[in-house]
């Protein structure tokens, strides 16, 4: 009997145990999470539902999202026309087992037999058989690595519970909204027909993931399907190999020691994805005489401005081209100074401030945006920051060592600078705190100067001109 009982330890070891453990650990030959910027994957599991599916899809609609729908076969038999509108309306139907049976408990042949009547489900409804595999609860087996080599087996990198109804809708938001983050492959479930499940969780999944699709539209996120999220991913890795072993860790030792600055001196976030990181800080230095008329002076509180540097890794070793850079630059920038007037407007930290200050070589166009662009004096300061600009440049950028040799003369640090009141007369929202913070800092009169135009939303720039101007 303890022989008997040993052997069937090693069994399970061996088929199922450690196989389940490596692909879910190490990632082998399964594909759980991806490398994007912008994109993250949804899928859903043990579907079609007729009435939670429907509204399901309908949802997507509305946010222009894509979805990878993981179906079970038995619940596809009785719904074929689910399968259809999921297909048309532009979805990626994978196989999740014709019975949600996990597959340590079926001998190889019989997963392929469920595999096998489920893809032809699909093929008979969609016209296309599916490329796609999930095994209940992400479990494989031995056999599964070697038997699927026409499917790619999808796991997960989150999951939330979304499957029971004691969840519930709010705290399933909050577990979603911790995970709007690119690359996230989200598992959420569309029927609540399974062993385990129950038959109302899905109402509440509707409910928070409508909340999650359109914060995340607000950030300017895409919800694409699997198929897309694995093409972005390889891309972005091939990216990283041509980079090579010692700028990769370079890279990751200049990020490292930001992460250590950020911390120390309280470098903050200038809003959720913006391009910018800042801190309030003491101006030292001669007055700046900015273009609006405004001074800032020695010891005047200023918002410090640095670019997050991890985003724009990624837009010099996305971009084809250094016009590409520029172009993408200058609309995150678009998109950051109205998210940094929204992080400071109320808030009692920023109340004093005067003006928002930051020195850097990517300046030329940044007057399309308010600011002014200023030389900095000559001496120590001015020689420091040349060799450290330039160092990040290096770091950066993928051919940084040619870039700083052939551009080193253009390569200028220069100070740029905007006054609050430029600040917000180009950026505020005029909600009440705005109104409240240019009270407390004497600008409310200036900013209803007669013949001066309401605050805009936006900055209103010539792109041509920013780009033809841009010199990293």
């Amino acid at each position: 009997m303890e022989n008997f009982l040993l052997w069937g330890f090693y069994i399970l070891t061996f088929y199922a145990f450690l196989p389940g453990l490596i692909s879910r650990t190490f990632g082998f030959r399964v594909f759980k999470k991806g490398l994007a910027n912008k994109e993250i994957a949804l899928t859903f599991d043990d579907g079609p539902d007729p009435i939670y599916t429907p509204i399901l899809l309908d949802l997507l609609k509305r946010y222009n999202a894509k979805a990878t729908f993981f179906v079970v076969g038995i619940h596809a038999e009785r719904h074929p026309e689910l399968l259809k509108r999921m297909h048309d309306e532009g979805h990626i139907i994978g196989i999740h087992n014709y019975v949600h049976k996990s597959n340590w408990f079926m001998r190889p042949r019989t997963v392929t037999r469920q595999i096998h009547r489920t893809s032809e489900l699909i093929r008979q409804a969609t016209g296309v058989p599916s490329a796609y595999y999930r095994p209940p609860w992400g479990i494989v087996n031995l056999f599964d690595f070697s038997n699927m080599g026409h499917l790619q087996i999808i796991l997960w990198s989150s999951l939330f519970g979304d499957w029971r109804k004691r969840v519930g809708a709010a705290r399933l938001k909050k577990r979603l909204m911790k995970k709007l983050v690119p690359g996230e492959v989200i598992l959420l479930h569309d029927c609540g027909a399974t062993l385990g499940a129950d038959l109302e969780a899905p109402a509440n999944m509707l409910e928070a993931l409508e909340c999650y699709l359109e914060e995340g539209t607000h950030r300017g996120l895409r919800f694409v399907d699997i198929s897309e999220m694995i093409a972005i991913t390889d891309r972005n890795k091939n990216s990283r190999r041509e980079l090579g072993w010692l700028k990769r860790a370079t890279i990751a030792c200049w990020m490292g020691w930001e992460k250590i600055f950020h911390f120390l001196f309280r470098v903050k976030s200038g809003g959720d994805d913006s391009i910018f990181h800042i801190r309030v800080v003491p101006y030292r230095g001669e007055p700046l005489k900015l273009s609006d008329g405004q001074i800032i002076k020695d010891k005047d509180e200023v918002i410090e401005l640095h670019f997050d540097n991890s985003k724009l890794l990624r837009l010099m070793t996305e971009a084809r081209s250094m016009m590409h850079v520029a172009i993408r630059l200058i609309r995150e920038v678009e998109k950051g100074m109205p998210k940094l007037a929204a992080q400071i407007a109320g808030r009692q930290e920023f109340e004093h401030v005067q003006g928002l200050y930051g020195i850097s070589m990517i300046n030329r166009g940044a007057e399309q945006f308010g600011f002014s662009v200023l030389d900095l004096p000559k001496g120590l300061f001015d020689r420091m920051t040349r060799i450290y600009l330039k160092l990040l440049l290096l770091v950066l950028h993928p051919s940084g060592k040619r870039r700083v040799k052939d551009k080193g003369s253009k390569l200028t640090p220069r100070i740029i600078a905007m006054s609050m009141e430029e600040f917000w007369h180009r950026y505020g929202n005029g909600d009440d705190f705005t109104s409240k913070w240019s009270a407390a800092a004497g600008y409310e009169d200036k900013l209803q100067a007669p013949g001066r135009p309401a605050a805009v939303s936006h900055a209103v720039y010539d792109n041509g001109n920013a780009v033809r101007d841009f010199t990293p």
